[in-house]
């Protein structure tokens, strides 16, 4: 059978092939093993995966779909770049949604939905003390996102979830900056928002939010500002 036979994808289940290689990419590109513009070749990535090309044609579109990936014109896939000139703007968005899910969730009541914001609290805790930089993004991707459905509002919840999934790879640098070392104080700050959040503080809980997303701009400000020309290589290699 040859790499394009359909038949060759035939012993796996359907689709199981295509979340493979999207999970396996995914991390890499997340944890910048996969380097901002490296290419990614369908032939190789089928090779490597021992798969058929289709399988890894819809992985490299679903990577697309999240923003991890580029066509180029000539046709060839590359990660994406970072563009650090967009920053600004994206902090300004990111801070918004910060403040709008919070409040919006101090103003609910739902047992349910703060017990999943308690689990994704504590996946967070574990992975910090874990310093396993991947699981952090993931539990405080997972945490804002609890917090923004338990507000109520579907376009918040899918516009704030968009924003967290285009600034992984930044949240991975903010991680850097404390050589995966979170400190615990961060922790703190998540169990801060959920006891204002459970007692319908919104004021308190819109005073939080600000000041969290205010220690992550300011982290990765300076970490740009500190070394640029080493931001920039990441960015554009």
């Amino acid at each position: 059978m040859t790499a394009d036979d359909p038949q060759a994808e035939a012993p796996r289940s359907r689709g199981s092939g295509t979340q493979t290689v999207y999970s396996k990419l995914r991390q890499e590109i997340l944890a910048m093993t996969l380097a901002p513009g490296s290419a990614l070749d369908e032939v190789r990535l089928s090779e490597r995966f021992g798969m058929s090309r289709t399988p890894v044609r819809e992985a490299l579109l679903r990577l697309a779909s999240d923003g991890l990936v580029t066509t180029l014109p000539n046709r060839n896939t590359i990660v994406s770049t970072i563009d650090f000139a967009t920053l600004p703007t994206y902090f300004d968005a990111l801070a918004l949604m910060y403040r709008v899910t919070t409040r919006a969730a101090a103003g609910q009541r739902n047992p349910a939905l703060m017990a999943t914001i308690r689990r994704r609290q504590g996946e967070f805790e574990a992975a910090v003390k874990a310093q396993d930089a991947f699981a952090m993004i993931e539990a405080n991707r997972e945490f804002h996102v609890a917090i923004a459905e338990l507000g109520g509002n579907p376009y918040y919840t899918s516009f704030f979830a968009r924003l967290l999934d285009e600034g992984r790879r930044i949240l991975r640098l903010y991680y850097s900056t404390f050589d995966d070392r979170l400190p615990l104080q961060y922790v703190q700050e998540h169990e801060d928002m959920i006891a204002a959040i459970e007692a319908g503080d919104v004021e308190e809980s819109d005073r939080l939010a600000i000041a969290h997303a205010a220690q992550i701009v300011h982290q990765i400000q300076d970490y740009v500002a500190r070394d640029m020309h080493k931001a920039l290589a990441i960015g554009n290699l």
